[in-house]
């Protein structure tokens, strides 16, 4: 029989006299046999795989046995951030899976992406179920409907795990509701360019700053909000739905949508890999360090946003009116065009010198000196 048992809980944790609850609840893996096999797959963006191979460490300290699976692009970066930071990540076996797309195919097009992962990611993980004897799957909630069927059709128990807020995920399961009050219309679009607040303790959501609010236009909005509809429907395949949150943060979140278990917030230990995309600049530790508690803005956009050359210039020159010290990620493809010439973004940071720092990367999770924080997902 299946090595994995479910008891009324929400931590990972084996057979061992070690035992945790997470919510009232527990989870545990049973070790008569072999360890158990977890398949962890994220989404392929820097804000998704760095909380999951967090939450992988965790699982290998339990004594389960890990596999962790992306796409074969980002495969690739987190291999070459690590080579160059000449170093491994220890207990955890880093795997690849294609994306369906060919070498010259634009990956930033979103809706070329998802038709190319909705079409290949369900084989290639009936494929790695079988061939890695995988006992559990910890997978995005982004990808639940790519994946969740997949492994349960092959007795694979599923963990849906969500890497933000309890009140971002709940609202999601309350699409249907927000379409029948006219919030939204069938193809996710906005009647009503308004707040929504689900209940009095939480913030509220803006009709326009949805999960499926992203660039490309209203097509490509359309294919991602059908998705996060798909998604919501296979979460309930899930034998347990976490997400990277913490009670006392959330409080009200968790009361309204209890079905959510908290196993946050996910940190690394100092010095373990989280799965970084880019070799980071470690010069900007000592930097902040330098300054008081509080006192610095942080300014990044993750792995995968790009602005254009106006755009990038008007937030240049806004944090240097701001007159407070700033550290800003700005990745080698920040900028669409040409429209940032070297000269000019060397003349900005010598204007800006002692006072901001740009970096290419840097680690989040070490980031300690920050007062506000101007960032986008992913």
């Amino acid at each position: 029989s299946d090595s994995s048992t479910l008891s009324s809980g929400s931590s990972y944790v084996p057979n061992s006299s070690k035992t945790s609850s997470v919510h009232g609840r527990s989870l545990r893996f049973g070790m008569a046999t072999a360890a158990p096999h977890v398949m962890v797959l994220p989404l392929a963006a820097q804000g998704h795989v760095t909380p999951l191979m967090e939450l992988s460490h965790r699982l290998v300290e339990h004594g389960l046995e890990v596999t962790f699976v992306c796409t074969e692009p980002t495969h690739a970066l987190v291999i070459d951030a690590l080579r160059l930071r000449e170093t491994t990540v220890e207990g955890i076996h880093l795997v690849s899976m294609p994306d369906g797309l060919a070498d010259g195919d634009d990956r930033r097009d979103l809706g070329k992406v998802l038709d190319a992962l909705s079409r290949c990611m369900p084989g290639y993980v009936e494929e790695l179920v079988r061939e890695k004897k995988v006992t559990w799957l910890v997978a995005d909630a982004n990808l639940g409907s790519l994946c969740f069927e997949a492994a349960k059709k092959l007795g694979v128990r599923v963990a849906s795990f969500f890497p933000a807020s309890a009140a971002c995920l709940g609202t999601l399961s309350r699409i249907p509701q927000l379409i029948e009050d006219g919030f939204f219309d069938d193809k996710g679009f906005p009647k009503r360019r308004e707040a929504v607040e689900l209940a009095p303790e939480m913030p509220p959501v803006y009709t326009s700053h949805m999960l499926w609010s992203v660039d490309g236009g209203p097509e490509v909005q359309h294919v991602v909000f059908q998705l996060v509809c798909r998604n919501t429907e296979a979460a309930s395949l899930a034998d347990v739905v976490v997400c990277n949150s913490f009670l006392e943060a959330e409080a009200t979140a968790f009361e309204l949508f209890p079905d959510i278990l908290p196993i946050g917030p996910l940190l690394a230990d100092p010095g373990k890999p989280v799965g970084q995309f880019l070799p980071e600049d470690t010069r900007c530790l000592g930097w902040l360090n330098a300054h008081p508690v509080g006192s610095v803005v942080y300014v990044a956009f993750g792995t995968s946003t790009v602005f254009e050359p106006r755009q990038f210039r008007e937030l240049a020159e806004g944090l240097e009116l701001t007159d407070r010290p700033f550290l800003w990620v700005v990745r080698p493809d920040f900028t669409s065009g040409a429209g940032i010439s070297k000269a000019w973004f060397d003349e900005f940071e010598g204007r800006v010198a002692g006072k901001g720092m740009v970096v290419s990367w840097c680690s989040q999770q070490q980031v300690r000196a920050v007062g506000i924080l101007l960032s986008l997902d992913h």
